[in-house]
């Protein structure tokens, strides 16, 4: 069971930092940090054709960063923080593990100052 939590983790991450490598999705991404926006605001600063913004929109619903919601004829998408909270934390977890073994040269080099 923990296997399966672990790979489903790592696709899930996988899936968020492909589709945070494109500026235009991540542009979006920040967008909707602001709150929900409908397809056609989303597609406001961008030159793009609305059935390219979709596809953009559409990889980042897969990723789970994304939601969106159909009334009538407008799609309204807002960002699921569960995803974006999970991404930071993997983020979190190596800036730990690299402010840790600065910290661990750091002691070392003052350590060496001393001595010498």
């Amino acid at each position: 069971m923990l296997l399966f939590h672990m790979a489903k983790y790592s696709l899930d991450l996988d899936r968020a930092f492909s589709a945070l490598g494109d500026p235009t999705r991540r542009a979006i991404v920040s967008r909707l940090c602001n709150g929900p926006q409908s397809v056609t605001e989303l597609s406001a600063p961008f030159e793009l054709a609305l059935p390219s913004l979709l596809k953009h929109v559409r990889v980042l619903e897969e990723s789970g960063l994304v939601s969106s919601e159909k009334i009538g004829r407008v799609r309204t998408c807002r960002v699921e923080p569960r995803a974006l909270e999970a991404t930071q934390a993997w983020i979190d977890q190596h800036i730990a593990t690299w402010n840790a073994r600065l910290d661990r040269m750091q002691n070392h080099i003052d350590r060496m100052k001393r001595e010498t």
